[in-house]
């Protein structure tokens, strides 16, 4: 290696740590210490490019009614969630579907068919379990074991982020598509239940929101392709029961 290489090397050794805000953190969604390479300023900048992206894709509805209904909830939501550090948004989708994603740094959208077919407290439990995403920064581990450092290192070369910016958006709208692991539907699950109380909601709008998106998916054909909400793992089934204590766990407390 000559030494401009060296020289270079050494510098990324030095400058990596200080670009990237790495830092270890007790994360109280997930009750466990972690190591973060994306900050919380990052990952909004990187979240509010995604909504950008995601508003000229999608219709997002300026209903007065429903936006003072989601705000509301999200609102009382996002007031007692675990995570403080970001600014909550809430978008409605013009989309019949029962479905509902989270971006990473806070953006949160909800289609109006669910929004329709659900009552309040379901409601509530469907952003409380988006929130629960966000808290427990679920996207944000993906994106980071993906190009965490790939990232950094643009940044210390000088390479501009939005060459990067396309595999970011690859990254998390794959889980957008198809959802997140099981280990991570399970404690969406089960923080939604934490919020949704905590907010003054009845926690059991989460098993019979999950029972009419049960119930609707089953009439549709065979070739139909359920939302990203009701992810094969876990089946629909296994995380009505686990919600169950859940709940039960958390009326003892």
């Amino acid at each position: 290696m000559n030494q401009k290489n060296i020289f270079k090397s050494a510098l990324l050794i030095l400058i990596i740590p200080l670009i990237s805000g790495c830092v270890t953190i007790y994360n109280p969604a997930t009750e466990q210490k972690e190591t973060l390479l994306i900050n919380t300023e990052r990952e909004v900048s990187l979240g509010a490019n995604m909504d950008k992206q995601m508003q000229e894709e999608l219709k997002i509805l300026d209903d007065f009614k429903l936006k003072v209904r989601l705000n509301s909830i999200g609102g009382r939501v996002a007031r007692i969630s675990d995570r403080q550090d970001l600014r909550y948004n809430f978008r409605v989708v013009e989309d019949k579907e029962f479905n509902a994603f989270a971006l990473p740094g806070g953006f949160v959208y909800i289609n109006n068919g669910l929004m329709e077919a659900a009552n309040d407290d379901e409601l509530a439990c469907v952003v409380a379990h988006e929130v629960g995403h966000i808290a427990a920064r679920h996207s944000v581990k993906k994106l980071q074991s993906a190009l965490g450092y790939q990232l950094i290192l643009g940044i210390a070369l000088g390479v501009s982020e939005k060459q990067t910016m396309g595999q970011a958006l690859d990254v998390v709208f794959n889980l957008v598509n198809l959802g997140y692991s099981r280990k991570d539907e399970h404690l969406a699950d089960k923080l939604s239940v934490k919020y949704a109380m905590k907010a003054g909601f009845d926690p059991y709008g989460m098993v019979t929101f999950f029972e009419k998106l049960k119930a609707e998916t089953s009439s549709k054909s065979s070739h139909y392709k359920p939302p990203v909400f009701l992810s094969s793992h876990p089946s629909i089934d296994e995380r009505i029961e686990r919600v169950k204590s859940e709940i039960t766990l958390y009326q003892a407390q």
